[in-house]
């Protein structure tokens, strides 16, 4: 019982403190836990921000062979409030021609959607701040924002590098986000659930006494996965997929006309919208909260889901600091040529392994499935036919 009390701590804690409350009208509990969940998700996420920042510069720099941050604080630790009060005290510049209202409220409406999106997450056992039965199609519902604050940064610059970034953003984001969305919807056939509790309650248990039923060791729950992290690479505007803020083609895209603390808030924003990602990654394929052997429950669920996470955003900074950015017409290509069609061969595959009573013939019929399409797919793309020698000509 020592080791449930210490996995429910958190919920503990928020009922001893509505318990001031008892003799308040219901709507100032409701309220009042509300606003609780909100300042812990906040607290955590603002916490988890700060420490991914230094972290992910100083894995950067091992890759590249070079020192990260070091200089602020112990290990260089402190560098995140460093760098939070320069943008702070950092002039607040806006365009003479730019349409002031729109530029201020673009990074607000770019921050504010990812935040709620944090808010349906299950982050352990009973510990999803807002949970709603309609959680999956709350998270994409709300996440689509994004898009229309890229487009008003982009419009009220007044500045056509920022257009052009804006524009190639938008591009990108719609492209990527239907994969995104595709596949999902193998796993909420297989629950019969939009709720993101019933998804993670769907892969407890252990098969044969040891191995997890998460959704990622079947052959299309580990297709989905794949196409969803990387489709979660480009929502995030992450390398290499990053081409609406090349610095090396048009400046920083659609934040190019931003400075001090609004520039920080679309930082802060893409990092939050990583965190989405990854979270619901972690529900939807990685089992949320649950332990990867049964001997290991005694350890907190949140610590599970916060190991997974970790886990995720690791190879995000992996990624970034190992492959090159990518061409803009390859990005697009990529989408709709190859991670379309994967995204609905993986709800044909989970259809037939869940015909097939979640057994070894229906595990069997859909990795032929899966490899089938893919195989095919890569003969049909196959892009080295249209590749020539390159020549270089050097002036004399």
């Amino acid at each position: 019982m020592r080791g449930e009390a210490i996995d429910q701590i958190f919920v503990r804690t928020k009922h001893w403190l509505l318990s001031f409350l008892t003799n308040a009208p219901d709507w100032a509990q409701q309220v009042a836990s509300s606003l609780l969940n909100i300042a812990a998700v906040l607290a955590v996420f603002m916490t988890l921000f700060a420490l991914i920042s230094v972290l992910e510069r100083k894995i950067l720099g091992r890759i590249q062979n070079r020192y990260g941050p070091n200089r602020v604080g112990p290990f260089g630790l402190l560098q995140p409030l460093a760098d939070g009060i320069k943008l702070l005290i950092k002039e607040d510049i806006v365009p003479v021609r730019a349409d002031k209202v729109v530029h201020f409220l673009a990074p607000i409406m770019m921050a504010a959607p990812t935040i709620l999106a944090l808010g349906v997450i299950p982050y352990g056992r009973n510990m999803t701040a807002f949970a709603i039965d309609g959680g999956i199609l709350f998270f994409f519902a709300v996440g689509s924002a994004t898009e229309l604050a890229v487009f008003m940064a982009g419009w009220g610059s007044n500045n056509k590098f920022s257009m052009l970034g804006a524009m190639r953003a938008i591009a990108q984001m719609v492209s990527y986000e239907l994969p995104l969305i595709i596949t999902v919807l193998p796993v909420v056939m297989i629950v019969g659930s939009l709720s993101p509790d019933a998804i993670v309650e769907a892969q407890g248990g252990y098969a044969s006494g040891f191995a997890p039923r998460w959704f990622v060791f079947t052959p299309w729950g580990a297709a989905a996965f794949i196409l969803f992290f990387v489709s979660g690479l480009v929502e995030s505007n992450r390398t290499p997929f990053d081409v609406p803020e090349g610095e090396s083609e048009i400046v920083a895209g659609h934040m190019t006309e931003y400075s001090g603390f609004k520039y920080a808030t679309f930082f802060l924003a893409e990092y939050f919208g990583m965190f989405a990602v990854s979270g619901l990654a972690v529900t939807l394929f990685l089992g949320g909260w649950h332990a990867p052997l049964p001997w290991l429950e005694v350890i907190p669920s949140y610590i599970w889901f916060f190991l997974k996470l970790g886990a995720l955003l690791f190879v995000f900074v992996w990624i970034r600091g190992t492959l090159p950015r990518m061409r803009v017409d390859h990005v697009m290509g990529f989408a709709w040529k190859f991670m379309m069609p994967m995204a609905f061969t993986c709800i044909l595959a989970a259809a037939v392994w869940h015909y097939q009573a979640h057994g070894i013939s229906g595990w069997l019929w859909s990795l032929g499935i899966v490899l089938v399409v893919y195989l095919g797919l890569s003969r049909l793309l196959n892009t080295r036919r249209n590749l020539s020698t390159r020549t270089y000509r050097f002036a004399e």
